[in-house]
């Protein structure tokens, strides 16, 4: 499954959200940064889930949900949508 960013959300590099249509800003960690850097690029929810268990000391089960649980909350927000 893949997911688009829409292009009104700005994204700056210390991980500050802006979303100029409803005008709501949040905050990424540095793991969630990445996550919408590789949503960007058109990367699968399975290649992201790859890259971050092959970059980060983490099991599969873990990843999985937190990624889940991740994607639920920019779902809920509307700051990605489905493809």
């Amino acid at each position: 499954m893949k997911y688009h960013i829409p292009e009104s959300l700005a994204i700056s590099d210390s991980g500050f959200l802006f979303f100029a249509r409803t005008g709501e800003t949040f905050t990424l960690n540095q793991i969630g940064k990445e996550i919408i850097r590789l949503m960007q690029e058109g990367l699968s929810l399975d290649s992201i889930s790859t890259k971050l268990i092959e970059t980060y000391d983490v099991d599969e089960i873990t990843l999985q949900k937190d990624l889940h649980d991740f994607i639920t909350q920019l779902q809920l927000h509307k700051l990605v949508e489905e493809q």
